[in-house]
């Protein structure tokens, strides 16, 4: 790929970055001081950085402490903020769970709670039921992430294994006034889903967690099941009192992200199309799929005429069959780049907002008409690449992975095609 289609590519994705930025987020959100005390609570990979945000805008008495992944965390003064394990969580995110669970009890209905909420949350606060373990939640979540479910899914599931998420920090909040401040990484926006919803109920009952748990075919120890079908596992509904004085604000989203990145493509004359801000599903399939719109463009300028900046976000899900390396975002790619074989007018980048695509140190790849070839010129085969699960790999040796480091926020997956 030239350099010039590169540089224009994460200049894209600079500027979604940028329309998530915390410090600019939060301002518009602040709310009003208590009488009380104002206690500050927070999980996710951008949670440290929320924390600096809002203590740099808040004046008055202010205290809490917030989780977030190891590598990620940001000096604060008033807030402390924690690191812990992500994806699979560890003993320090136990730690964290606890620590946000003492910091909301014994509040009064005078003090104000504001839980900063982002993606990421649900892994960095483990906190298991009664009768089970840390390692039992680590099993948990390792079967989900390979599943190959959607987030809605999995999080049904997680809320009937926490004492945290799924509302619970706040009606241990209960009387004070929680207020949730919330970057969206979740298809739809649905706030209670960001982090499976520590401070937000929604209507998700142990009933949708079975029906998930059968359709994904989802393998869990039968101490688990016998929980989920237990009556103890239903979390507080949307109806329960402690939740009436509370409010909850989206503050950032892949919406606005994938607009910022279209002003930009549009402000050099080339026209941009937001295909969706909450595609699901199958990594690889999303990858066929943009490839099969761009290859239609390329030949037949339709749905539209060339040059045309294709956009998207979301987020995919990926099925593990083999033992490769890789997130959702280079899987894409390499699925895509096999589509898009021989077609020199096509480049692709596709990231995670937060820097880091599954569990490696990259937030995802370059793609482009050539990858696939140049994959072969190597040796390799793309296809036995792909069914490995092995596209950090494919990227690697083709020097095209996208390493832009921890951003401080996330809106999910960014995907850009550039069609010539």
């Amino acid at each position: 790929m030239r350099a010039d289609k590169r540089a224009f590519l994460t200049s894209l994705f600079e500027a979604a970055v940028a329309a998530a930025d915390p410090e600019k987020a939060i301002l518009d959100f602040l709310p009003e001081r208590p009488k009380g005390r104002t206690v500050v609570v927070g999980a996710g990979k951008g949670a440290a950085q929320l924390a600096r945000a809002f203590e740099r805008n808040w004046e008055g008495h202010l205290e809490g402490v917030v989780v977030t992944r190891y590598g990620y965390s940001v000096p604060c003064e008033r807030i402390k903020v924690l690191e812990a394990s992500h994806p699979v969580p560890d003993a320090a995110g136990l730690d964290a769970a606890e620590q946000l669970l003492k910091m909301v009890s014994g509040l009064t209905e005078d003090d104000l709670v504001v839980a900063l909420v982002c993606g990421g949350g649900s892994a960095l606060l483990p906190a298991p039921p009664d009768g089970m373990t840390l390692d039992d939640e680590i099993a948990l979540n390792r079967a989900l992430l390979a599943s190959g479910a959607p987030i809605a899914a999995m999080n049904s599931i997680r809320k009937c294994m926490s004492r945290i998420k799924g509302g619970r920090l706040a009606a241990r909040a209960a009387p004070a006034r929680v207020i949730s401040l919330v970057v969206s990484d979740i298809p739809g926006d649905d706030p209670a889903l960001v982090a499976s919803g520590p401070t937000i109920p929604d209507t998700a009952t142990p009933d949708d967690a079975l029906t998930a748990i059968k359709q994904y075919r989802i393998e869990l120890p039968e101490q688990a099941m016998d929980h989920i079908r237990s009556g103890r596992s239903a979390a507080p509904g949307v109806n329960d009192s402690v939740f009436a004085r509370n409010e909850v604000h989206v503050i950032a989203s892949a919406a606005r992200s994938l607009a910022a990145a279209a002003r930009v493509a549009e402000n050099l004359g080339i026209r941009a199309a937001i295909l969706s801000d909450a595609m699901e599903g199958e990594a690889r399939e999303a990858g066929r799929f943009h490839a099969a719109v761009a290859r239609e463009i390329v030949l037949r300028d339709q749905p539209f005429d060339r040059p045309v900046l294709l956009l998207s976000g979301g987020e995919t899900t990926v099925t593990l069959h083999g033992s490769g390396r890789g997130g959702r975002n280079t899987e894409f790619l390499l699925s895509a780049a096999m589509g898009l074989e021989g077609l020199d007018a096509v480049h692709l980048l596709a990231a995670d907002t937060d820097g880091i695509d599954g569990s490696e140190d990259n937030a995802g790849a370059f793609a482009d008409g050539t990858t696939a070839a140049r994959l072969r010129l190597m040796g390799e085969d793309p296809k036995m690449l792909l069914a490995n699960n092995d596209a950090y790999t494919a990227f690697s040796l083709v020097g095209d992975l996208f390493v832009p480091g921890p951003t401080g926020t996330n809106v999910n997956d960014f995907r850009a095609v550039l069609i010539e």
